[in-house]
């Protein structure tokens, strides 16, 4: 994501945003937190954040959200595996 150079925002809009990050970031957790309980699984795994994601955000947003997880997860595996650790 990128912006126009001189584009600011204002102190009022990015407490506004940091709110909503972290509400959708509880609400993600509990959501979470419910499936592994549900399924008495001790430790959150990818599968669980996953379907914790479909659903809590709306269609084209979890795919992206899935996918970007994914793909994030997928490099952090590589750069440990490349210095040795997991």
């Amino acid at each position: 994501l990128s912006m126009a150079p001189k584009v600011t925002i204002s102190r009022t809009a990015m407490e506004i945003l940091n709110s909503i990050v972290q509400d959708t970031f509880e609400e993600l957790a509990q959501e979470a937190q419910k499936l592994c309980k549900m399924t008495n699984k001790p430790t959150l795994a990818s599968r669980e954040m996953q379907t914790a994601i479909r659903l809590v955000l709306p269609g084209e947003l979890a795919k992206h959200a899935v996918s970007e997880g994914t793909k994030a997860l997928t490099k952090f595996g590589d750069r440990k595996t490349e210095e040795g650790g997991l």
